[in-house]
């Protein structure tokens, strides 16, 4: 078995696809070593084992929503692509999603997921309650309101505490979104004016390959609180794109949502590509370092600088915000974030050589790895990054005492204690 990418063969002995919670609950108590795999889509090894691969993809589906508390409960393997078809179908909304929306949303909550906004923070801050089995099959149900210090702790948890069979989601009344784009806004600008850029709409993306010293800028705006136009014509010194675009230059746009400001559904705009497209694997690697937002003039200078030994490799880089959260391993703990975000092409070497570029660049500047990209900063040293990884160390010992969730990965960057 393979992740989406390709590039990781997962080691495992067994893999389990339960049909019930107690069939999982089974599997985890007698497994020496277990894992969970969610869509596949994360590119190194964290979810890789020697032990037992477990997917959730045949659990009964679960959707209860609970309209008193403006919350939804979900089976920890749904994707998010269908949870928010069932969501606009009861006028319901997530505030935000993630570029892709054919991801679980158990793996994207524990991986530190996110999309774009200065006022949006990661996916997993829209937990409220998570239910665990944890290492001697037992299940653990922590909440925000009633364990507060554990549950941040468990939310974005690296698949390191247990196996997520249920999470709970807040939502809101379903909203509409417009999206448009602007070609060749030059990176002066987009650095120099980045509250500008980033504040324009409710979702701002910009994209490029670092190499013609251009982007192009996603604007997406919520048509129930933001002006219904686009910014102009001409903006920041680019044009309205005439057309659809790909986030990649020269490929077809079939498969992205819609533009043009034709206003849509928020689950068709949020995302950059279409929820009724699924691809089945992808020809590319990902990387992505997250950033104080105000080392964001210092992290597009730097990778300007980059753009000539880089460009070759990339099929494109997209500029992302992200509002600050309170999860203990989320890259935006305690920080408004800038995301930079790398797609290479399928060459691993040489993206390797090109992330440890990077990486001695962005890094000095506050750069936090996300945790399901590709990253050449050991995973011990990734750990040092976060102020609340001796809590997160204790509470891995205590809700997982045999280590049964631990894996080459999870030890190397939160050792026991």
């Amino acid at each position: 078995m393979r992740n989406w990418a390709g590039n990781v063969v997962f080691g495992a002995t067994r893999i389990h696809r339960p049909r019930s919670v107690d069939e999982a609950r089974q599997v985890v108590a007698t497994a020496d070593q277990v894992k969970v795999l969610g869509s596949g889509h994360s590119f190194n090894r964290i979810a890789d084992t020697a032990g037992d691969l477990v997917l959730l993809d045949e659990l009964p589906r679960r959707l209860e929503v609970s309209a008193g508390q403006g919350t939804i409960t979900v089976t920890g393997g749904i994707r998010y692509a269908e949870l928010a078809r069932e969501l606009q179908a009861r006028g319901l909304a997530l505030a935000n999603l993630a570029s892709l929306p054919h991801i679980s949303v158990a793996g994207s909550c524990a991986t530190g997921t996110h999309g774009s906004g200065d006022g949006l923070q990661g996916l997993a801050s829209a937990v409220s309650a998570v239910r665990l089995i944890t290492s001697d099959g037992e299940l653990l149900d922590l909440t925000r309101a009633d364990d507060p210090d554990r549950f941040a702790g468990a939310v974005v948890g690296l698949g390191a505490l247990g196996v997520v069979v249920d999470l709970t989601l807040t939502v809101e009344p379903a909203f509409e979104v417009a999206q448009w784009v602007y070609d060749d806004v030059p990176l002066d600008r987009i650095a120099d004016g980045f509250d500008e850029v980033f504040g324009a709409a409710y979702s701002v993306s910009a994209f490029t390959n670092w190499s013609d010293d251009t982007a192009s800028v996603w604007v997406k705006r919520r048509t129930d609180r933001e002006d219904r136009a686009h910014p102009g014509g001409r903006w920041l010194d680019g044009r309205l794109a005439d057309g659809p675009r790909h986030p990649v230059p020269g490929m077809s746009p079939r498969h992205c949502t819609e533009q043009l400001g034709v206003p849509g559904p928020w689950h068709e705009r949020l995302p950059h590509f279409r929820p009724d497209f699924t691809p089945s694997a992808g020809e590319e690697l990902q990387s992505e370092l997250l950033l104080p937002r105000e080392a964001a003039p210092e992290a597009v200078a730097a990778m300007r600088a980059l753009g000539p030994r880089i460009a070759p490799l990339l099929l494109t880089s997209e500029i992302r915000t992200v509002a600050a959260d309170d999860l203990w391993l989320s890259p935006a703990y305690g920080r408004d974030c800038v995301a930079v975000h790398c797609t290479w092409r399928p060459a691993t070497e040489e993206v390797r050589q090109a992330v440890a570029l990077i990486e001695a660049e962005l890094l000095p500047l506050g750069g936090r790895p996300h945790w399901g990209k590709l990253f050449e900063l050991r995973p011990e040293a990734v750990g040092a990054l976060y102020e609340r990884g001796e809590d997160f160390r204790r509470l891995a010992a205590a809700l997982d005492p045999r280590s049964a969730f631990r894996n080459p990965f999870v030890e190397a960057a939160f050792p026991q204690p």
